[in-house]
Parts: C-alpha cells; sequence; structure tokens
C-alpha cells in the first residue's frame, strides 16, 4: 500500500510543486494538499484570510481523521507549520523557507512570530532547511542538530539544460522572483537606467506577478526603458526552462533569501548570475570565480557589474562552466529527492515500531 502525505502549503508555487512531484516520482507517496483559500491581495482579504487561518485547524484534523496520512509536511513555521503542529499529527516535517522564516525582523510581530515558531519546531519531528545558511537561525530556536536535514530540492535537469552554447556579447536579462518589495526590482530597473545612459543596449525580461507590478511598469516608463523591460506576468514553470535559454545574464537583488531554486534553474540553463550580496546567494555565488554579488539595492554597482561581464567575457565563460557542475553536483532534483523521500519513508518506518 502506497503512503500518503498530507501536504500543507501553497501548491501553486514552483517550490512547492517540485517538491510534492519528487516525493511521488522518487517516494511512490500519495499526495493529499490543503492550503488557505483567501488570497492576501487587499487590506479586506488578508483580514479574511487571517480569519480564515484562526478557524482552519479543525477542518485540517478533520483531514488527517478521514484520509490518514502517514506524514503531515508544511512551509514555514509562522504559517502552515504552525497549523501542522495543531494538527495532532504524528509525524510533522516542517520546512523553512528563508534563512529565518521571522521576517521582517523589525515587524511589530516578531514577539508573536517567534512563540510560533518555537512551538512549531517543539512538536515537529523533523526540520527541513534546504541549505546550511538556514541552520543557525532553527539552532537558534534550540532545535537539536539531529532534527535537521539540510538538502535543497534540487532542480529537475531533464528539463532546466541548454545544449547550445551561448553569446555574452550583449545583455539579454532574466529575472524571475515575484513582484514584492522584498526582491528589489526598483534596484534593478535603476540600474538598467545607468546602462541606457550609457548607450549600452540591452533586452530586460521580467517574469513573475505580485502587488509591485504597476509601480515597477511605471518606473520603467518614468526611466524611458520601457521598450526594452517585458513583464510577462506569471508563467507556468514548464515555460521557464525555454524562456532562461533564450537569455544570457539572471539577476536577483532580493534582500533575503534561503536557497534559490530559480538561481540553479538560471545556472543549469547557463544564464551568468548577477545577484544581491546575502548569505543565501553568497553560499553559492563568488566573485570571479561564478557569478557576481551587489550589495543589496546598489543600483550603481549591480549596473558596473555589467560592464565588468561585458569586458570580462572568459570569466563569463569560465563561470558557466562551473556553475554547470555545481548544480550537476549540488543541486540535482533526482538524487536529493531520492535522498529526501528516503528520510521521509524512515520516519515513518520508526514511528511503526
Amino acid at each position: 500500500m502506497k503512503r500518503k502525505v498530507l501536504f500543507l502549503g501553497e501548491t501553486y508555487r514552483a517550490d512547492a510543486i517540485t517538491w510534492m512531484n519528487g516525493l511521488r516520482e522518487f517516494g511512490d507517496f500519495d499526495i493529499i494538499t490543503w492550503e488557505l483559500q483567501t488570497p492576501s491581495n487587499s487590506f479586506k482579504n488578508r483580514v479574511l484570510r487571517i480569519l480564515e487561518y484562526m478557524f482552519c485547524v479543525l477542518k485540517i484534523r478533520k483531514i488527517i481523521a478521514n484520509e490518514k496520512p502517514d506524514i503531515v509536511i508544511a512551509e514555514r513555521a509562522t504559517s502552515y507549520g504552525f497549523l501542522a503542529a495543531l494538527s495532532g499529527a504524528k509525524i510533522i516535517v516542517i520546512a523553512q523557507q528563508g534563512s529565518s522564516d521571522l521576517w521582517p525582523e523589525n515587524s511589530i510581530l516578531y514577539p508573536i512570530k517567534k512563540n510560533i515558531q518555537n512551538y512549531a519546531f517543539k512538536k515537529a519531528t523533523l526540520i527541513h532547511a534546504w541549505g546550511e545558511v538556514m541552520v543557525p537561525a532553527i539552532i537558534a530556536a534550540n532545535v537539536p542538530r539531529n532534527k535537521i536535514l539540510v538538502l535543497q530540492k534540487g532542480i529537475d535537469l531533464r528539463k532546466f539544460l541548454c545544449p547550445n552554447v551561448k553569446s555574452y556579447d550583449t545583455i539579454k536579462a532574466i529575472v524571475t522572483r515575484s513582484l514584492l518589495p522584498e526582491y528589489g526590482h526598483e534596484c534593478i530597473l535603476n540600474a538598467f537606467s545607468i546602462l541606457k545612459s550609457k548607450n549600452i543596449p540591452f533586452e530586460l525580461t521580467i517574469v513573475g506577478d505580485g502587488k509591485m507590478r504597476a509601480s515597477l511598469e511605471k518606473l520603467a516608463v518614468d526611466l524611458e526603458i520601457a521598450a526594452n523591460v517585458h513583464f510577462l506576468g506569471r508563467i507556468a514553470h514548464e515555460q521557464l526552462p525555454s524562456l532562461l535559454n533564450q537569455n544570457n545574464f539572471y539577476i536577483s537583488m532580493a534582500h533575503t533569501e534561503g536557497v534559490s531554486a530559480s538561481l540553479f534553474e538560471a545556472m543549469a540553463c547557463k544564464c551568468y548570475p548577477i545577484v544581491s550580496k546575502i548569505p543565501g546567494n553568497s553560499a553559492f555565488v563568488k566573485l570571479p570565480e561564478n557569478g557576481v554579488l551587489v550589495p543589496v539595492g546598489d543600483s550603481k554597482t549591480l549596473a558596473e557589474a555589467f560592464f565588468f561581464a561585458l569586458d570580462f567575457k572568459s570569466f563569463v565563460r569560465e563561470s558557466i562552466a562551473f556553475n554547470l557542475e555545481l548544480v550537476h553536483n549540488k543541486a540535482n532534483y533526482k538524487t536529493n529527492m531520492t535522498i529526501i523521500a528516503k528520510k521521509y519513508h524512515d520516519l515513518i518506518n520508526q514511528n511503526l515500531l
């Protein structure tokens, strides 16, 4: 009989889809899902979402009683992870999404979030960290090291690959992060305004959606670069490899990051990474070895990174080769998800003893 997973999280997210598909393919799991139904795209909906959150534990417990999942996995200790902790499930895996789930640190809700996180971690059987950069925050919450699994899901190298040789003589850049304040798209647009002022031709493709979209489109117009900036909105994850292969530079100016699957996807498709200098990126990108790190919010340095890349194409080509090896060794979906699935089976087997 197949074993059954109850997944608590946002099933539309590419990371969640990868996680669930990997458990199906490499662990032979059946997946049941539950997620909040109210969007958070307005003040009214955010209030309704909070109310839905407050009264959903009984729904989750009913699902567990009816479906009898062998294991419950959940995203973020401060949201779905807390619901998992309240569910009464025997085996709970909580995945931390960023270097810390306590974000933003200056929020007035920080003390409440910290207490919620601590409770969720205490009830969890296993805390899943996608990279070592996440571990200090978990240990700071008094989680013993033997309760932490450190391994990223990886990316599917059957899909994310680029058989063609790319040219890096001109700038065709892509951004694949949600249009939210923490991803620093304004910094990126300002940097490309600097490139335009230097008469450097470019094309910039922005994939994703979010509450910043209208203001970012207006900023592109105000900076007089709108003709060269293409906002594609949210696309199916299956379309992403082809789109990455049409571009040669990958940009992310995220303010915080755990382990970015988007970065690995771009590396696998031979996009040269120019990313923010934060721990999650610094763990995998080093100048000039395999990319450029830019201080958060520094448009001038971001623009200069493109000057460097255009002037030192030999470094770029060497970086591409380095990154392909890195992805194959560290972020192979088949290898990593097989290990993760086995770990979940082991947890279930231990519970049966």
